[in-house]
């Protein structure tokens, strides 16, 4: 093995065990432990010669107060099942509330106890931590560079999904049940994992605490984190939709008709009314209603992003505001994006839920395997039944900026937003002419952007 593997392995198990430590030591040892432990030190410090001070009665009484609460936490194993309430979804950067019901099987009553949620464990993998550099780690000196702490830190606050919060348990009394409201802070989109419930329980002498884990794996969906929007005119006018609102917007047999009449060649078979076909012993059709109505597609950029990238994330966040402030009662709109393959998928009128595209932004990853211009495919494959588009970028080189001037061309009024890394002025290039409809979305001020809409 390479000297540098095994140095990056070194400080690799050093943080990992450092980590480790510190968070176990958190939960462990309560606020009056540490004063405890802290006057230990001292006392052994400064009762070194017995001859000249009485520190070391000090150290000798809070030694053997250690010892005791020690010896006591192996005897504290509360026995207790759980139950949680979830509900069925939450939100990046909003608290998500929930209950869980307690239930204590033993014959005598158990208090003094804590619980708070067993969340995954957040240290990277080495192989994570090897490939993974910081976000402008190459600014940091040669020294930072190579021992990799910050790197360390920034993957774990990365890898941590949610903040749980302790709460203190009333006491549960014998073969009782007892209902608890919980908090968690999600931080990150997509599926949270909850392995179980973590109990605490404190010695007599409320130096340390117990730890117990109840395994209780559930999983909860958390939706974008999304901005305020005010109402929004979206640009372009009605457009004809053969066959109606479900021909338009989805695959298969519609329920919805205005007539029958008699089949006519060429007709699908699965227009034909089968019923009446029975009755009257010829094939009848169902005729379906042509109607005008706005459609806009929500294009979201996935191309070119590195992982972890916050630029990325706030874009979905972008799309998750438009997609659930959009008023879709009159109108249609398409989310588009690539990523594995191409999707297309449609809200509005009574079709899909605008939950279900919050969704489907809760789970989406950036595209590495294909090219920005399989995103401009399907878009142009649309573009007929389309009266706008909102196009969410990453970017806003050549390629991006010839997309919108093809749209343009088209004569597809175009609505577009950037998201930056810095608060730059962008050159609107083919939205010179619509400057009004091109907006840049620097990082830490995209809520302030949106707002002036």
């Amino acid at each position: 093995m390479p000297a540098y593997v095994m140095f990056k392995r070194l400080i690799y198990r050093n943080y990992r065990a450092y980590t480790g430590i510190t968070f176990r030591f958190g939960r462990r040892v309560t606020p009056a432990g540490w004063l405890v432990l802290i006057g230990l030190m001292l006392a052994a410090a400064l009762g070194l010669d017995t001859t000249q001070t009485l520190a070391y009665q000090a150290f000798t009484f809070l030694f053997f107060c250690v010892v005791m609460a020690v010896f006591a936490s192996f005897f504290a194993r509360p026995k207790l099942s759980f139950e949680r309430i979830l509900p069925k979804f939450g939100t990046a950067g909003e608290p998500l509330r929930y209950q869980v019901l307690v239930k204590n099987p033993r014959g005598r009553s158990q208090r003094a106890l804590s619980l708070i949620e067993d969340l995954p464990d957040p240290r990277p993998s080495f192989e994570e931590f090897v490939s993974t550099p910081e976000p402008g780690e190459e600014k940091r000196n040669w020294y930072d560079r190579s021992q990799g702490w910050y790197r360390w830190e920034y993957l774990v606050s990365q890898n941590s999904k949610a903040a749980a919060t302790e709460v203190v348990l009333p006491t549960i009394p014998a073969k009782g049940n007892l209902e608890v409201p919980l908090e968690l802070l999600p931080s990150k989109r997509g599926f949270l994992r909850l392995q179980g419930m973590v109990v605490l329980t404190p010695d007599p002498f409320g130096i340390f605490r117990t730890i117990r884990k109840f395994a209780l794996p559930e999983t909860v969906m958390i939706l974008p984190k999304r901005y305020a929007i005010p109402r929004v005119e979206l640009p372009g006018i009605t457009k004809y939709q053969q066959g109606g609102v479900s021909m338009a917007s989805s695959i298969g047999e519609s329920e919805e008709f205005v007539a029958l009449r008699d089949y006519r060649s060429g007709d699908p078979l699965r227009h034909i009314h089968w019923k009446s076909f029975a009755k009257l012993g010829k094939p009848v059709v169902k005729e379906f209603q042509d109607e005008f109505f706005v459609r806009h597609a929500l294009v979201l950029d996935t191309f070119d992003v590195p992982l972890h990238s916050e630029l990325f994330e706030e874009a979905v966040s972008v799309a998750a505001s438009f997609s659930y402030t959009i008023h879709t009662q009159d109108t249609l709109l398409d989310l588009m994006f690539v990523g594995p393959q191409a999707y297309c998928f449609t809200t509005g009128r009574g079709v899909g839920q605008t939950e279900q595209m919050l969704e489907i932004l809760a789970a989406v990853q950036p595209c590495r395997e294909k090219e920005f211009s399989s995103l401009k495919q399907i878009v142009l494959e649309h573009l007929d039944a389309v009266s706008g588009v909102i196009c969410i970028l990453l970017s806003w080189d050549n390629e991006r900026q010839n997309f919108i001037e093809q749209l343009k061309v088209m004569g597809v009024p175009v609505l577009v937003f950037v998201v930056t890394e810095e608060d730059a002025e962008l050159a609107p290039g083919p939205m010179a002419d619509k400057p009004e409809n091109f907006r840049p979305l620097p990082l830490g001020k995209i809520g302030e952007e949106l707002a002036k809409l």
